[in-house]
């Protein structure tokens, strides 16, 4: 059985970045989409970025929270998911955690998904 692993976490100020990893291993995930999710204890997972198509290096697809700050991004030869995040806010103070083996349904909706990492906490403080 294959493994996520995300790491790049940390405190950052805010208006800081991060760059977050999500590695793959032990199985094949398939090329079609997979995505960041985050959650905040007490609320639903939220959906970030997601990138599909052409080996995930095709589209990628944000929530509005994330527009033109997060940057998603997939490097097929290392196996590995990225999440570039500036100009972070109070706000997206979460658990970051990756998903793969996409099902279908809204790119965004974590029913979509059933491969999960353990998650990279972000902690963004004023």
């Amino acid at each position: 059985q294959g493994q996520l692993a995300e790491s790049g976490g940390g405190p950052v100020p805010v208006g800081g970045s991060l760059s977050l990893s999500c590695t793959s291993s032990g199985a094949s995930y398939g090329s079609n989409c997979r995505a960041w999710f985050r959650r905040v204890p007490g609320k639903e997972p939220e959906g970030v970025a997601a990138i599909c198509g052409s080996d995930m290096g095709g589209s990628p697809y944000y929530a509005n929270s994330a527009l033109g700050r997060f940057t998603i991004a997939h490097d097929s030869s290392k196996n590995t998911l990225y999440l570039q995040l500036r100009k972070l806010k109070p706000e997206d103070t979460a658990l970051y955690y990756c998903a793969a083996n996409y099902r279908g349904g809204h790119l965004l909706s974590a029913a979509g998904y059933n491969a999960w990492g353990q998650g990279t906490q972000v902690t963004v403080s004023s």
